[in-house]
């Protein structure tokens, strides 16, 4: 990943577009937080249950993030990490860098300042998309042996 540090005030000419992958991570990020919010407001009765933990008993590794979400929307930090940890963790990691992402575009969009983007080799994007599913499945294997 590397960070070009060049600002520039009224930027002209063409505006990079965004990646696909930021505007995915970001209608998952608000889908999420937005079914954590309806099921906050429902009293935990509308929710999206989970395939494997409904046919096999088996906590996937996304298992306790819509919990989680709403955990975190009524602030309740420790309910929210025993829901799910990793989550917890990788979620703010990624909205960081999403939300740097979406300000960017959006101030250069708006002609009122170019920031640096975040940048990111192929390979380095697949081996951290790699590494992600590597922990989730560590993760998920884990939680089901107690």
């Amino acid at each position: 990943m590397s960070l070009s540090l060049s600002v520039v005030l009224r930027p002209t000419g063409p505006v990079q577009p965004l990646d696909r992958r930021v505007w995915g991570l970001t209608a998952v990020g608000v889908g999420g937080f937005g079914l954590a919010a309806v099921y906050q407001l429902s009293s935990g009765q509308i929710g999206i249950p989970c395939i494997l933990h409904a046919t096999t008993g088996l906590n996937c590794p996304l298992c306790g993030s819509t919990r989680m979400a709403a955990a975190l929307l009524r602030g309740d930090l420790d309910a929210a990490w025993h829901f799910n940890p990793v989550v917890l963790v990788l979620g703010p990691l990624v909205g960081v860098a999403v939300g740097y992402q979406l300000l960017a575009w959006s101030l250069e969009s708006l002609r009122l300042v170019r920031l640096p983007r975040l940048t990111m080799s192929p390979r380095v994007a697949d081996w951290l998309i790699k590494g992600v599913i590597a922990l989730l499945v560590v993760y998920g294997v884990a939680r089901n042996l107690n």
